[in-house]
This record gives C-alpha cells, structure tokens and sequence, in this order.
C-alpha cells in the first residue's frame, strides 16, 4: 500500500525559511511523478512544485518561484519542499502528491495523482 507522509509544517514569520518532508513508502519511489500542493482557507487546492523522481525536471507555481525549491533524496524515499522568503499568502495545508506518470502533461492537475498525504499545515504570520 502507498502510503505518503509529510511533516516539517509550523508556524513562521514573514521572511522565514520551512523545509517540508514527505517520506514515501509501498511502490518504487525512484520512477515516479511526486508533487506539492497546498489549500489555504476558503481557496481550491492548488499546485506549487512537482519534480519526476527519475530526473531532473521540476516545475513550479509562478507564485513560488524564486523562493521555493523542490529536491529529493532517493536513498531515503523522501521528497522536500524548501520554502524560503515566506509571506503570510503562503499559509496554507501542504499536500504530498505522487503518482507514477503524468499522462496529460499537467503537472499540477490532481487528476493526475492517485496517492496523497494527510497534509501538513504552514502558517505565517505578518
């Protein structure tokens, strides 16, 4: 069974750094499409950051660019999200998504992704 399982999430002022984690177990990590998004009160989720575990492509929200970074660690099966520069539009629920390919081409469309994580919540504060 997939199971993903994110920490990391806390409460930080405007212009502080969070390093999210999502560690992945049950399918074969290094050959898949992993993703973050995230929900803030009251919005429909979106997506922020996706990479393909087996290579070197990652892709971003234009809202985030710049500031965050999406990385992984194959060795340990765990997918990071750093976030740095945060301002207080950043709070919100962060999700881990994966799935094993992105048949349409949107990286950010959850359609794409079976497997979720319970979420992890950020707040920042002005």
């Amino acid at each position: 069974q997939v199971q993903l399982v994110e920490s990391g999430g806390g409460s930080v002022q405007a212009g502080g750094s969070l390093r999210l984690s999502c560690a992945a177990s049950g399918y074969t990590y290094s050959s898949n499409c992993m993703a973050w998004f995230r929900q803030a009160p009251g919005k429909e989720r979106e997506g922020v950051a996706a990479m393909n575990t087996g290579g070197v492509s990652t892709y971003f929200a234009d809202s985030v660019k710049g500031r965050f970074t999406i990385s992984q660690d194959n060795a340990k099966n765990t997918l990071y999200l750093q976030m740095n520069s945060l301002k207080p539009e950043d709070t919100a629920i962060y999700y881990c998504a994966a799935d094993v390919w992105i048949s349409s081409g949107s990286w950010f469309a959850e359609y794409e992704y079976n497997y979720w994580g319970q979420g992890t919540q950020v707040t920042v504060s002005s």
